[in-house]
């Protein structure tokens, strides 16, 4: 890794750690050379960088400061973005760009359980905050289950609230977490630069009895949300807890 990303992703980590709160100034650009072994190029072009995603604010003559809070919310609430949004006292949003039945592809097929000749519903909506859009989700329901969907109003809320409220049973959750590049879809709807880098999490929802109901891929843009697991020699069989963090414009 390069020197000015390693002062980067130190910065980051310690704003989204609460370390460096709201408003605290950064450590000077002479502090940060010591605390780094670099000059002050590599560290303008970190603070650069921050700036661009927003965690900072900066301007000529002006200390650096954090600008944004990480918000927090457990793993178990990702099966309902809407719910974690009104959680927090935010508002949340979402829009349809395609809803639609038919044959998905080899890959979604073969997570659904599907046969050669089985069908899905599959969802694309891009989620926000308070209007601004923060996530894209691609998801994929077993015929029977997505059919449902279109007795609800995609874009008024919770369709996974909806579709407990038909007696869907989403049960359990399987949560894959990696980095994936903003493809020309994505960057068009999340205002990135396509080839970005975003924070992908692939969810795989069953019943108790294991039957798979649900694939999701949610793609979310790397400085509005970020991902922290807890661990504990004490927690007992439920093992490690994750939280997602995001970080809508501030903590107005």
């Amino acid at each position: 890794m390069l020197l000015h990303e390693t002062i980067r992703s130190s910065l980051r980590d310690r704003i989204r750690s609460g370390t460096l709160a709201v408003g605290t100034p950064l450590p000077s650009t002479a502090e940060l050379c010591v605390e780094f072994g670099a000059s002050r190029g590599p560290v303008r072009q970190a603070l650069s960088a921050l700036s661009a995603e927003g965690l900072i604010a900066t301007g000529q003559g002006r200390v650096p400061t954090v600008a944004r809070a990480p918000l927090a919310q457990a793993i178990d609430d990702f099966f309902s973005f809407s719910a974690w949004v009104t959680s927090l006292g935010r508002t949340p949003g979402q829009r349809t760009l395609e809803i639609a039945v038919r044959r998905p592809s080899e890959a979604v097929a073969a997570a659904l359980g599907l046969d050669a000749h089985e069908r899905a519903v599959e969802l694309v909506r891009v989620r926000s905050i308070d209007d601004e859009p923060v996530m894209i989700e691609r998801t994929a329901f077993v015929e029977p289950v997505g059919r449902l969907l279109f007795d609800l109003d995609p874009d008024g809320g919770s369709i996974f609230a909806g579709l407990l409220a038909r007696g869907v049973a989403l049960d359990q959750g399987e949560h894959t977490i990696d980095a994936i590049a903003a493809d020309d879809r994505d960057a068009d709807e999340l205002g990135v630069d396509a080839g970005s880098p975003l924070l992908r999490v692939r969810r795989v929802t069953r019943s108790d009895e294991g039957e798979v109901l649900e694939v999701s891929d949610d793609r979310y843009r790397p400085d509005r949300a970020a991902l922290i697991l807890h661990n504990s020699r004490t927690r007992g069989p439920s093992g490690p807890h994750a939280s997602r963090r995001m970080t809508p414009e501030g903590a107005r």
